[in-house]
């Protein structure tokens, strides 16, 4: 910013380039890109992305039913893994049991699954989600985790477009400054043979 307001309260001086009124150009056009165009990608990318997760979200209310299991014993052998959509702190599944329940079609089912429970004995009763086959399935993402997951996106997209802006401005501004330094060079290179001799005109 200090670069274009600088450049631009001297833009008729003698003593300003072309290169230092196109980098001005540039740093007003970076400014107004961290300032608007960032913040509305990442106002685009959360909304989309909030969008998709919540049509998922009611896809997997209208696909899985909560039921309520009671527990016949613990397990031998650990339950199949069920990845829960909600955030790192939810609390951890924590035992697997051989537990009956209730299918959606009103059949009962018997099957291994964990319970978040500390304790678990036989006659216990939890809560799962079934799908519709009565399968046991992870619980259905909520919609504030969603929205949780949307601005997550939003952030890094905005953080990201801010990078790349000021990436592409540095870049230029490199470019022009070689620029310079070429011009300087060949300013040198025909002024340098003559300079101090009488008569030249230095």
């Amino acid at each position: 910013m200090r670069a274009a307001t600088g450049v631009w309260r001297w833009r008729h001086s003698p003593l300003c380039r072309t290169t230092d009124l196109v980098e001005a150009w540039v740093a007003l056009a970076a400014l107004v890109l961290l300032v608007l165009a960032a913040p509305t990608a990442g106002w685009i990318s959360g909304a989309r992305t909030d969008a998709s997760l919540q049509r998922a979200v009611e896809a997997q209310h209208r696909s899985r039913q909560p039921t309520t299991a009671r527990v016949v014993r613990l397990a031998d052998t650990p339950a199949p893994g069920l990845t829960s959509p909600e955030s790192p702190g939810e609390q951890p599944l924590r035992r697997s049991v051989v537990a009956r329940w209730t299918a959606p079609d009103g059949t009962a089912r018997t099957g291994t699954v964990s319970t978040r429970r500390e304790r678990a004995d036989p006659g216990d009763t939890f809560r799962i989600w079934t799908d519709r086959g009565g399968r046991p399935v992870p619980a259905p993402m909520r919609p504030e985790t969603a929205h949780a997951h949307a601005l997550v996106v939003g952030l890094l997209t905005a953080a990201l477009a801010g990078v790349f802006v000021e990436a592409v401005r540095r870049l230029v501004v490199r470019r022009l400054v070689h620029r310079r330094y070429e011009h300087l060079d060949r300013a040198w290179a025909k002024a340098g043979p003559d300079w101090g001799r009488t008569g030249a005109g230095s």
